[in-house]
């Protein structure tokens, strides 16, 4: 037998001990080890949010913006046309519930009533009354003439008699003037009272008038062409059939600008710290997820806010879209991926792979059959992987799990 049947023999046998001891032991051992190669590359840290699709522009539907001047409040919206629908200028869109209107009208058009009737009341006591001023003062200036005809057939009567109608006739044309005067008085008592009174019913007038305009603006209609969009209040909550509209707030729905699209998300307390504006973001969409749209963060809260239903603080992010897509509408759900850091031609490993003893950070490396603890530097991390500055090269072996019987193994140190 030569040398080279004798070396290839020798390779097999050592290879057939090899599998089979690999083969029994993996028997033995419940636990599987999993390696993986060091990679060499861009790295990309990133923060993935979910969040929801909203206009930058919107231009808002309004109800009646005159409430408060009748006191009316928390108005419910009695019908609203299905989100989304397209409406163009002077489309119907809703009507409110107009019961407190309608009591208004009736109160208005009963004191109207009223009003009137006592216009045409104080027009008749006028009418009287100063009718029969005319009629006393028609009076008392016959009764001046028939005195002042009296003293001229008076030269034949005694001196007694003649100064007595003297004295008549004075005391007549005295009455006369003053009741002249009182005419005046009574007349423009009159006319004042009449002012008052018609007054009043122009007041009511105007005021059934206003409620009859106000009773139209309930049905409302779109000035402008788009998509309608439920409005949202302050706790997030859309307006919708029951819902109330106020004074303050007397918005219906809205249209928003569709080429003036963001992505409202929140990140939690551990992320906020490495999101700022002016980073770049990838926008997806749970409804369509062939569409990614490049975006860009243009504001990051500084206060947080407790998420609903829980005691878990949270940073409200506002991402804007640099792109439109006919296919996106406000409400939808979006994946926000905000690249925080990116760098290039670095060694990385799964998170998996780091272990730490003190302050020692250390990979455990296949080398050949054997295995070596080995301390490693680490730089930035993802959710996936982390940077690794010293300690191994591209492609070297490392373990994503302990292997067992290694823990009294000494460490590897960088030199």
């Amino acid at each position: 037998m030569n040398k080279k049947k004798i070396a290839l023999i020798t390779i097999l046998s050592i290879i057939s001990i090899y599998l089979i001891y690999s083969y029994f032991s993996s028997d033995s051992d419940s636990e599987i080890y999993l390696t993986t190669k060091v990679k060499k590359g861009t790295f990309i840290s990133e923060v993935i949010t979910s969040g929801e699709a909203q206009s930058t522009s919107l231009k808002k539907i309004n109800g009646p913006e005159n409430l408060r001047k009748f006191k009316l409040r928390d108005i419910k919206i009695q019908d609203l046309v299905p989100e989304g629908s397209i409406v163009k200028v002077g489309d119907y869109v809703a009507r409110l519930d107009p019961t407190g209107v309608n009591e208004q009208i009736i109160d208005a058009r009963i004191n109207l009533e009223n009003a009137l009737s006592k216009y045409t009341q104080q027009q008749l006591d006028t009418t009287l009354t100063l009718k029969e001023e005319r009629n006393a003062i028609k009076d008392l200036s016959f009764n001046m003439e028939q005195t002042r005809l009296e003293l001229k057939q008076s030269i034949y009567e005694p001196p007694a008699t003649t100064k007595k109608l003297e004295i008549n006739l004075e005391k007549s044309e005295r009455d006369l003037r003053e009741r002249k005067e009182n005419y005046k008085i009574k007349k423009r008592q009159a006319n004042a009272k009449m002012v008052e009174v018609g007054n009043e019913v122009s007041k009511i007038k105007k005021k059934l008038n206003n409620l009859l305009e106000l009773l139209k603006s309930f049905t409302i209609y779109s000035d402008g062409n788009g998509m309608i969009t439920y409005f949202k209040n302050w706790d997030g909550s859309k307006k919708k059939v029951g819902s109330t509209i106020s004074p303050w707030n007397p918005t219906v729905a809205s249209l928003p600008d569709l080429t003036k699209m963001e992505s409202k998300t929140y990140a939690n307390e551990v992320d906020i710290r490495k999101i700022k504006k002016g980073l770049p973001v990838k926008v997806g969409f749970d409804a369509f997820p062939d569409i990614e749209i490049p975006g860009i963060v243009t504001d990051v809260a500084n206060v947080g806010e407790n998420k609903r239903g829980s005691d878990i603080k949270v940073f409200q992010v506002m991402i804007k879209l640099n792109e439109t897509n006919e296919n996106i509408r406000p409400g939808m759900t979006t994946s926000n991926k905000i690249e925080t850091f990116q760098k290039k031609n670095v060694l990385s490993i799964p998170l998996e792979c780091i272990f730490s003893s003190d302050t020692i950070t250390y990979v455990f490396q296949k080398k050949g059959f054997s295995i070596i603890k080995k301390e490693v530097k680490i730089g930035n991390s993802n959710n996936d992987a982390i940077i690794i500055q010293e300690g191994l090269s591209e492609n070297d072996i490392v373990y994503l799990n302990k292997p067992e019987g290694v823990d009294n193994d000494k460490i590897v140190r960088l030199n």
